[in-house]
């Protein structure tokens, strides 16, 4: 008989993500077996505090197995503090087993310019960009993007997710406020050359070098772009499995995905995000180290399209989290 197991499922955060990770959390304690494992649900606040769902403060206590002496914790974090390697960090440090990515890829992950610059020496396409950072004079800031990548162009925080402080900027007159916008939660922005075509993604599932990739899956919406309310509104975006593009593209795309996945490090998990252009560049958009696990999320969606269903696939995960911890405790020894 399968060993029972007591999970803590991490939600919440103290990034501007916490919502739509509370949301995951709840969709993952909810779908995980109750005859193989025992739910703890813990919230992170805003402010960094752990607690229960009675609302007891939670007391992290290394050599105990972690939050309240759970087998294994399941992060369902994102953005900064929590999909970063912060949080990563600390569970190595209490020595439990966790969900994920550990501290190198997760921060690896997050940092979208870094994650570009590793993607780039592994010779795999990513889109062009220019790094901005808060201190950066405006007026060589717009030459340059105007020079280097033109217009339209896409502004984003380097180091957040969910389509949050995201601009596309049609006009150089309204490149400003994108910039504000944007470091407005991050210190680090890309401007990012505008592509042309089908977004389409790969979710990622095992422990390098034995990797199992979904059907490949097509995003549609009816918004300009896919923005928050694209990916988090009742019926804002639709996912099409297997994507519409030819198989030679597809099987192209899951293979530079499990390139990517061991290129930066990953482990258990990921969602790695393409556009397959109208003149036939398949470029890597974005790895997500904890893709989002609500209703609407796509990472398990695809796997379902591939034939394992959601409760199997948070099993594997779980799995895959006390596999890698042994692993490195024997390393250790």
């Amino acid at each position: 008989m399968t060993e029972r197991l007591r999970v803590a499922v991490l939600g919440g955060g103290r990034s501007s993500e916490h919502d739509v990770s509370l949301r995951s959390a709840e969709s993952v304690a909810g779908g995980l077996d109750p005859a193989r494992f025992d739910v703890v649900r813990i919230t992170i606040s805003r402010e960094g505090v752990w607690t229960t769902a009675d609302g007891s403060v939670v007391s992290v206590t290394p050599g105990r197995g972690g939050p309240l002496g759970c087998d294994v914790v399941f992060p369902v974090l994102h953005g900064p503090f929590g999909e970063d390697g912060t949080v990563q960090g600390l569970l190595e440090m209490l020595d439990v087993a966790y969900v994920g990515s550990g501290v190198l890829g997760a921060a690896l992950t997050m940092d979208k310019e870094r994650c570009k610059a590793a993607l780039r020496d592994a010779g795999i396409d990513v889109a062009r960009e220019v790094l901005v950072g808060p201190d950066d004079e405006r007026g060589t800031v717009r030459a340059r993007i105007e020079d280097e990548l033109g217009l339209p162009v896409f502004v984003k925080p380097a180091r957040l997710g969910s389509s949050v402080g995201i601009s596309r900027v049609d006009a150089a007159f309204d490149l400003d406020a994108a910039l504000d916008l944007a470091l407005a939660h991050d210190d680090k922005v890309l401007v990012e050359e505008l592509l042309v075509g089908k977004e389409v993604e790969c979710s990622v599932l095992g422990l390098p070098p034995n990797l199992q990739t979904s059907v490949v899956g097509e995003i549609t919406y009816e918004a300009e772009w896919y923005d928050y309310e694209a990916k988090y509104a009742a019926g804002g975006s639709g996912l099409v499995t297997p994507a519409e593009i030819p198989a030679e593209v597809a099987e192209r795309l899951r293979a530079t995905a499990a390139q990517a996945f061991a290129v930066c490090d990953c482990h258990g998990m990921a969602r790695v995000d393409f556009f397959y252009t109208t003149s036939g560049r398949l470029v890597l958009n974005e790895i997500n180290a904890i893709p989002g696990f609500t209703a609407t999320s796509y990472y398990a969606r695809m796997f379902e399209a591939t034939g394992i269903a959601y409760g199997d696939l948070l099993s594997q995960l779980i799995d895959l989290a006390v596999e890698r911890h042994a692993r490195n405790a024997g390393l250790l020894r």
